[in-house]
């Protein structure tokens, strides 16, 4: 009876601390975050990334991800500053203490992560592709007509009819002075048969007399099937190859041209996953400047800001690929095990699920491609 009575006053026991433990938890994660408050002005890390994160020219920021943590502390009473950062800096600063938040176009991988906590995505996109408007369509194509290697391969074929029409007119010149007449005129009327013979047109208003020009033509009739496929090729080749270094639809095509990004930024991740090399530039607005005056053929980044940069500043030059590649989640950065996690991410929801949210994205984005 002893036994049963203390099993009964222990099960008791464990319910009770079962159910002060769940009442205690809520207060002690708001407590935590009350001692994070009274600890003093919080600095904020972030960095120049339109229209994500942007400077006045009087040092005050703005932006869409600078307005959403606005919003946030704001509703949870934060005292903050801004500090300007790089984007390797914004995840070590949070590491060794200096940040106690890193806001910006900041994508959520797997490496940032097993160094400092995000919170939950507040917006959701991908890589884009940003190339010169003339790198496709009709003006490439004819374009590429003018190219070194298209020109040496109408000259070669020039020579080689100039050289069959000049034996056509040594063969005719004497027996047939009507259709190959001496001096520069018959070589030009042999140039003539020998286009239209290796052509296959045949107008008939030329054609050998003689054994020898007869033999030549035979000769040439057959030899032209090869010359021409050869010559074909040619042309099909520098053609092709010029239009490929402009023409570019996708991430496919990236291996074969010239590439530039950011190095340290997850593109930098994705195109090494790919195993596309590229041109390192500090910033977005300096790689777009370079693809603008044709030192790379794309440049790949975030495609909200390729996005918002080209409508802004490049339009009448650049353009972006329709859809994005890979994925990308932005989010606010914390130090690990920051108490104000949870908080900011109920905050950070409440906002993203609001009409004001969509309608500012919309208003400064644009429609996707």
């Amino acid at each position: 009876m002893l036994l049963k009575n203390l099993r009964n006053c222990v099960a008791v026991f464990h319910m009770l601390a079962a159910a002060l433990i769940c009442a205690l938890a809520p207060v002690s994660a708001t407590a935590q975050e009350h001692d994070a408050r009274q600890q003093g002005q919080m600095t904020v890390a972030t960095r120049e990334a339109p229209p994500f994160a942007m400077k006045d020219e009087d040092g005050a920021w703005h932006g869409i991800a600078i307005d959403l943590w606005q919003t946030i502390a704001a509703e949870r009473g934060y005292r903050y500053h801004f500090v300007e950062s790089d984007l390797p800096g914004m995840i070590d600063g949070l590491v060794d203490g200096r940040y106690d938040a890193s806001v910006g176009a900041l994508t959520i991988t797997s490496g940032r992560e097993a160094e400092v906590d995000f919170t939950h995505p507040f917006y959701a996109t991908g890589f884009g592709i940003a190339v010169n408007k003339s790198s496709s369509g009709w003006y490439s194509l004819v374009r590429n007509f003018f190219t070194l290697d298209f020109l040496k391969a109408i000259l070669a074929l020039s020579a080689v009819l100039l050289f069959v029409g000049f034996l056509f007119w040594l063969a005719e010149r004497k027996r047939n002075p009507e259709e190959f007449a001496e001096g520069a005129a018959g070589i030009g009327s042999g140039f003539w048969f020998s286009a239209v013979t290796m052509t296959t047109v045949g107008y008939g208003d030329k054609a050998p007399r003689t054994a020898a020009g007869k033999a030549i033509a035979l000769v040439w009739m057959f030899a032209a099937i090869i010359i021409i496929s050869t010559f074909t090729g040619m042309i099909a080749s520098s053609l092709t190859a010029g239009r490929l270094a402009g023409a570019i639809s996708g991430p496919d095509d990236l291996p074969g041209v010239t590439v530039g990004s950011i190095r340290g930024s997850a593109t930098d991740e994705w195109l090494s996953d790919e195993g596309i090399g590229f041109s390192s530039y500090p910033d977005v607005e300096t790689g777009l400047a370079a693809l603008r005056d044709g030192k790379i053929d794309a440049f790949v980044y975030d495609e909200p800001l390729l996005r918002y940069l080209v409508r802004a500043s490049f339009n009448d030059r650049l353009r972006l690929l329709p859809g994005t590649f890979g994925r990308q989640d932005y989010g606010i950065a914390l130090p690990q095990g920051s108490p104000l996690r949870e908080a900011v991410d109920i905050s950070l929801l409440h906002h993203i699920e609001s009409s004001a949210w969509r309608d500012e994205i919309k208003e400064t984005l644009g429609k996707r491609n």
